[in-house]
């Protein structure tokens, strides 16, 4: 009795060692592909957000600028940055 369940001791633990290992080597082949898309798709949202506020900026921008007739000199619109 005591040395069966001394085999099916180790039979368990190989069995748990072996799913470790290929639980490891699945990682090893699929998170590079899985956190290049990850990077892929974060970069392409924050090019859409930036095209964005440039569309939303220029055309307020343009009408806050004051048309002066006279040529006093040049006119400086600075910008405050967060």
């Amino acid at each position: 009795m005591q040395e069966a369940a001394f085999s099916n001791l180790i039979e368990d633990i190989f069995i748990i060692i072996l799913i470790y290992y290929a639980i490891k080597f699945i990682a090893q082949l699929f998170l590079p592909v899985l956190a290049k898309k990850v990077v892929e798709k974060a970069s392409q949202q924050f090019q859409q957000q930036q095209y964005q506020n440039t569309n939303q900026q220029q055309p307020q921008n343009n009408n806050d600028k004051p048309h002066e007739t006279k040529n006093v000199g040049e006119y400086i619109d600075y910008e405050e940055v967060e």
